[in-house]
């Protein structure tokens, strides 16, 4: 009898790892199954690839059948596109073309889900829009409290967002306003602020790149914007190789594979070589162990540990700036980037030093003096960024006990943080060793 339950308790476990691995298949359900029909209708053809839900990144796309370096794997035809041709040709097409100023295609693009989505039942666009996400978690969509717990560089980016999207609603209201002879509502109720934040967000986190010829119904702003059905459930890995674009021959957005994917195991694609705070504002989440992410070192951060009485430090943070050495200076994972130390070198020049600024910023050895002073700045910025990082951890912690509602966007900021933290504890170490070498 052990020797029986034992065998299925290890059966069990298989399955449990098999599960975890490759996802579990949910091509079964009805909104998969409608949105299939809806593409076979369009020409779609498949033969790769079911939607799937996977621990880790939750829903995505399963491989069917192994695949190799150099396979296709989807190509979907250009009827399945949702671009602003769609929306030009469709019942919006005459009130966007007369309006003036000219709306911009995303506004467009905007406009078309949320009235598509109102349609409901009538929308011939149904199959896609019910398993397009019903929330996000981009940070314009995130309470205050979340967004004050992001590294301040992007808190500052997610600030920017949102007023963006804001402006965008307040100067869209009158446009909105002349589609009311379409609707049976008042436009405000449904082209109401939350409605434009969820179609923002569908077109920010979900289009595909796809350049469109400038139409003089349109700004100025590009026209590149394309939601592909089916193929926008592929997740992102840092780790994979990708070829997309639009054959103009097949009349298809097609993604070729430069990565090996074994049966059953989730098909992944590269957005681009995002670190995780580009990731966190642009798609609305994390990659675990991402080889692109980088922790950014604000320029209150980097004055915190110089002398105040230094009588070249204005000169010396105008040189930085004229040089566009205050941005993008950051820790990674092979330690402190090269611009980061740059600064720390030109900021560490004694008085009799200065004179050589130009050859610090071309990353010359000044002196030994220099170096070293460069070295225990930099290990002292990365150990109070590390504090700081702990604090914030501590703090979601707490948060998470307290504000049940908050947990989804507590956990999203909370991975951005221990990812940040790998990081940083990776550059002391670093920096440690490099101390001990120069000593």
């Amino acid at each position: 009898m052990k020797k029986s339950r034992g065998r299925t308790c290890r059966k069990r476990r298989r399955r449990h790892l098999k599960s975890v691995k490759d996802g579990v298949n949910c091509s079964h359900k009805l909104e998969y199954i409608k949105l299939k029909t809806w593409l076979k209708d369009r020409g779609f053809e498949d033969s790769n690839l079911k939607p799937a839900e996977f621990w880790g990144t939750e829903r995505g796309l399963m491989a069917i059948k192994a695949l190799q370096a150099g396979d296709l794997i989807i190509s979907l035809p250009e009827k399945c596109l949702l671009t602003t041709g769609t929306v030009l040709s469709s019942y919006l097409g005459e009130y966007i073309m007369k309006w003036k100023p000219p709306v911009s295609p995303l506004i467009a693009l905007c406009t078309f889900l949320i009235a598509e989505k109102c349609a409901g039942e009538k929308s011939l666009w149904k199959p896609y829009l019910d398993v397009l996400p019903k929330t996000y978690t981009c940070p314009v969509c995130l309470e205050h409290d979340v967004v004050s717990l992001l590294p301040e560089p992007l808190r500052k980016k997610a600030q920017e967002q949102r007023t963006l999207v804001h402006e965008l609603y307040m100067s869209s209201k009158a446009f909105f306003s002349s589609l009311q002879p379409l609707l049976a509502e008042n436009t405000g109720t449904i082209f109401n602020y939350s409605a434009l934040e969820w179609a923002w967000c569908t077109i920010n986190t979900r289009t595909i790149y796809m350049k469109h010829s400038q139409r003089e119904c349109f700004s100025l702003e590009p026209d590149v914007y394309a939601l592909a059905p089916y193929l926008d459930l592929l997740n992102h890995s840092p780790n994979v190789q990708v070829k997309a674009a639009f054959n103009e021959q097949t009349r298809s957005y097609e993604i070729w594979t430069n990565s090996q994917c074994k049966k059953y195991e989730e098909v992944f694609i590269c957005y681009g070589p995002h670190d995780n705070q580009r990731l966190l504002l642009e798609y609305g989440f994390v990659a675990i162990d991402n080889p692109h992410s980088s922790v950014y070192v604000s320029s209150d951060t980097l004055l915190r540990y110089l002398p105040p009485l230094d009588k070249q430090r204005n000169a010396k943070l105008s040189i930085l700036k004229d040089h566009d050495f205050l941005e993008n200076l950051t820790f990674g994972w092979d330690g402190p980037s090269w611009r980061l130390l740059t600064a720390i070198k030109l900021l560490s020049l004694a008085a009799d030093e200065f004179p050589c600024w130009r050859r610090a910023l071309l990353g010359d050895v000044i002196s030994a003096r220099n170096e070293q002073q460069t070295l225990n700045i930099t290990a002292k910025i990365c150990h109070f960024l590390i504090e700081e990082t702990q604090h914030v951890l501590l703090q979601i912690s707490q948060l998470k006990r307290n504000k049940e509602n908050l947990k989804t966007h507590l956990a999203l900021v909370e991975a951005l943080r221990l990812e940040d933290m790998k990081i940083l504890q990776k550059s002391a170490e670093i920096l440690c060793n490099l101390n001990m070498m120069t000593a």
